[in-house]
């Protein structure tokens, strides 16, 4: 997060965001009631059960509410910082 962010969708934002933190739970499910059986750490995982492999985290636009990738809005930023030039 060293780098200037602009929201894609609004392109008026510069300054208003949120940092949505992505943390995996692993839980395993009674499939009759849903209730929750068991909370495992990625160590404890079976073949059968993929680790997460999504972004640890979001930046959501302060403003509009676009939630994308980090790199999208930094793309952006560099995008209309070369189009000034």
């Amino acid at each position: 997060m060293a780098k200037p962010y602009l929201c894609p969708t609004c392109k008026s934002n510069r300054m208003r965001f949120t940092v949505i933190e992505q943390t995996p739970r692993y839980v395993r499910l009674d499939p009759q009631s849903g209730e929750l059986v068991a909370e495992l750490s990625r160590d404890e995982l079976d073949t059968f059960h993929q680790p997460y492999k999504g972004e640890s985290y979001m930046i959501q636009c302060g403003i509009c509410g676009t939630t994308e990738q980090e790199e999208r809005f930094i793309k952006m930023a560099e995008h209309m910082q070369g189009q000034r030039s």
